[in-house]
């Protein structure tokens, strides 16, 4: 296991699959206090050719901790991304130790209103406000 694979002290990686098992792990606080922190350790496959963390990797991470928190709101039923803004605050470097909290505007029958910071340490680095749509289930007869 490589180095970036492990959760530091305080923090469990979630197992998430497909695109964000790229990027990832995705941490989750291990703190009861703070249960909707997320993190991710930067390391050298995140940089871009500057030699900071790429914007893909923080819009996509912004995006994974947004619908995780919509899906939590949700009751646990499906969320899809129906609009999301993100604003860039400043440069992550290569090492750093990214910190992601979410936070849930409104939420509707169907939509979801979520926002979230991107932090390292005490800077900010990204923003985001996201609109959730709660999808249909399989199996469910919405008339």
């Amino acid at each position: 296991m490589t180095a970036h694979r492990t959760a530091p002290d305080g923090w469990r990686a979630l197992k998430i699959d497909g695109f964000m098992a790229l990027i990832g792990p995705l941490l989750r606080s291990a703190q009861t206090a703070q249960k909707h922190s997320y993190a991710l350790q930067t390391n050298e496959t995140h940089k871009n050719h500057l030699g900071i963390v790429h914007g893909g990797v923080i819009t996509s991470l912004l995006d994974q901790v947004i619908a995780l928190s919509a899906w939590n709101a949700a009751d646990r039923r499906p969320t899809v991304t129906v609009q999301m803004e993100t604003r860039f605050l400043g440069a992550a470097r290569v090492g750093d130790f990214l910190e992601i909290r979410p936070v849930i505007r409104q939420a509707t029958r169907s939509l979801i209103f979520v926002d979230a910071d991107i932090t390292c340490g005490d800077k900010a680095i990204a923003s985001a406000s996201a609109v959730m749509k709660i999808s249909k289930q399989s199996g469910e007869n919405h008339e």
